[in-house]
């Protein structure tokens, strides 16, 4: 019997699917060309089972990149419930900083999967511009940032990330940057 397309997985079917996305997430870090067939043996599923959750290459790497900018995008309501407003969205930026340097073998393979003529475009980072509006406006609320920032010029303006290099300590240029952008949220704050 065929499973309908909006179903929910089986448990079993869910534990798989998640084991290739980790197994897949490691091994594209490393090697953004590592076989699907590797990655479907260390993640103990036969081909049938990887191929039916993820039919290409294009469809895994763009799956693992979704997830993992919306486990990025999720904690920053975790965060406002466990910080101030100000404390929250400072961790949040950190945070994304170290998604940006640790997936840079991911960013290999989706610029592998996005580039070719004919393949799908990269998923835009919607999760995440809505994770910093949900920041930016607790600390708008606090007065603790300058009012009318718009989460896509705040993501803009922290995309330098990017052009960090992961293979070099990178975490104190990273912090420089951060702050910077933090001091200029914080220029005309009205609880300053």
């Amino acid at each position: 019997m065929q499973q309908k397309k909006d179903a929910p997985l089986r448990s079993d079917a869910q534990r798989n699917r998640e084991r290739i996305l980790e197994v897949a997430l490691v091994e594209l870090t490393h090697c953004a060309d590592a076989p699907l067939s590797t990655i479907a043996k260390k993640a103990g599923v036969g081909q049938g089972t990887f191929y039916r959750n993820f039919p290409n290459r294009e469809a895994l790497v763009l799956e693992i990149y979704r997830h993992e900018m919306q486990q990025v995008a999720d904690s920053a309501a975790h965060l406002l419930g466990t910080r101030t407003p100000e404390q929250a969205l400072r961790a949040w930026m950190d945070r994304l900083a170290e998604f940006a340097m640790t997936k840079a073998g991911l960013a290999d393979a989706i610029r592998h999967v996005t580039s070719a003529p004919g393949s799908p475009a990269k998923p835009a980072p919607t999760p995440v511009t809505s994770a910093a509006e949900l920041l930016l406006r607790a600390n708008e609320e606090a007065g603790t940032i300058r009012p009318g920032v718009a989460a896509d010029d705040f993501v803009l303006a922290i995309a330098g990330l990017w052009q960090l290099d992961p293979r070099e300590d990178w975490q104190p240029r990273a912090a420089r940057l951060l702050d910077l952008v933090m001091d200029g949220l914080r220029t005309g704050a009205p609880g300053r």
